[in-house]
Formats: structure tokens, sequence, C-alpha cells
């Protein structure tokens, strides 16, 4: 690659959407939302479509074949009522999500996505897919903006650290000068607490929360690095 520009937004709301446009974007929502996605493909869902609100997930659900889809989400946490599932990588199982569209409505996640939706090219990551998305980058012309979702407008360790390890690894471990401060800040998080990257999620706030109820092993499974090869990626509103 040859463009030597990244930034980095610590949440979904601390960005224009028209920024993004011409860029590559990555996504990251480590608890939980871009964990489930690779999760939900990976066993075969045929797509994610990701929303910003429950009056925007209903609309699509209409439009739909009752059969083929799922209304997927979080508020707060924990699932929606009336929703199929909720947010956990648990729930999304081959049995579950086969040959299904999703639709996906959560707190942080679907909105970051939803926002970048201007860009070139928006990918879909987490740890579970963590060398894949460097490898995507490595090939891409255009400035990259890695968009973490933090939580309700405010950062998330466990998304900060995410990002660190691609902007890490993308550099091969020497940071580029041109990095933007908020690149430069995630940098250094991964070299500190990249060794160490289960027990510094556990102790994040956002895992605190969700332990309180009652997903502690989604935070595990959210901290294994390279379950998956491939990069789902958004595609005229529908992540594939």
């Amino acid at each position: 690659m040859n463009t030597p520009f990244i930034d980095l937004f610590s949440h979904y709301s601390a960005f224009r959407e028209d920024e993004v446009k011409d860029r590559t974007v990555v996504v990251i929502d480590v608890l939980r939302a871009t964990s489930s996605i690779s999760v939900a493909l990976a066993n075969g869902a045929k797509s994610v479509i990701p929303v910003s609100d429950m009056g925007e997930a209903g609309k699509i659900a209409q439009n739909l074949d009752p059969s083929r889809f799922l209304l997927c989400g979080e508020k707060d946490g924990l699932k929606i009522e009336g929703y199929h599932h909720g947010n956990s990588p648990m729930e999304y199982t081959a049995e579950a999500v086969a040959e299904k569209t999703i639709i996906l409505n959560t707190t942080n996640g679907s909105k970051a996505i939803t926002r970048s939706g201007n860009a070139e090219e928006v990918f879909i990551a987490s740890f579970l897919n963590m060398t894949a998305v460097v490898n995507k980058l490595k090939a891409t012309e255009r400035e990259i903006m890695v968009i973490c979702a933090g939580w309700k407008g405010r950062l998330s360790l466990e998304d900060m650290l995410c990002a660190g390890a691609i902007i890490y690894n993308l550099m091969d471990g020497k940071l580029w000068k041109t990095s933007r401060d908020g690149a430069k800040i995630a940098f250094g998080l991964y070299q500190k607490y990249g060794k160490n990257i289960k027990s510094v999620v556990s102790d994040s706030n956002h895992a605190t929360t969700l332990k309180s109820l009652g997903y502690e092993k989604d935070i595990a499974f959210c901290c294994e690095v390279d379950m998956f090869d491939y990069v789902p990626e958004l595609k005229d509103g529908m992540i594939i």
C-alpha cells in the first residue's frame, strides 16, 4: 500500500458522515456486534442488514418474507423484546441463522456501521478476524479510517485495543509518522497490553456490564484472535 494516512475515532458519534467519503473504513465493536456479524456469516447467514433504530428495523422487516429474516439486536446489552435473538455470538449458530437475512439493531455497533455507509469500502473487524482485516488494508490505496463503536458516546477499551492490534500489525510494529493522534494512541495501547487481551478486556467497563447481565462467556469468546480468515464487508447497505 502507498497511503501513509490512518485516522481513528473512539466512538461512533465522533465523526461526520461526510468524512468517510472516498476512504476505506474499518468498524470495530468487539463486545459484541462486529464479533457476532462474523459468527453469523460464518454459520451461513445470507447477509446482515445493520440499522440505526427499531423503526428502521421494522420498516425493512415489513418488506421481507417472514420465513427468511431474523430481527436481532440489543438495547443496553439485553435482547430487545419481540426480537428473535439478541447480540450474543453464541446465539448465531448454523441452526439458527443459515440462509437467513439478519436485521441487526444494536446500541452502538450497528449505528457505527450505518454512519459509515458513504465510505468507498467498509470492513467489519474484531479480534476474531484481525489478521484478515490487516491483509485487506495492506491492499488498499485509500486513506484509512478506523471507527470504534464505543459505548453510548464514550471510548471502549476493548475496541481501542482491537484497533491497536490492527494498526500495529498493519504497520509491522513501526508507527507511521503521519498517523493521526487516535491511531497513535491505539498503537501504544496494543504495545502495552497486546499480550494480555483477555484479561484486559475482561476488566473493561463494558465487559463488567455484560458480566452483570450474564454474558461472561461472550467476553472470552470475543477475545479469541483469528478464528476467521475472511472480512465481512458492507455493500449497498448489506453486510456480506
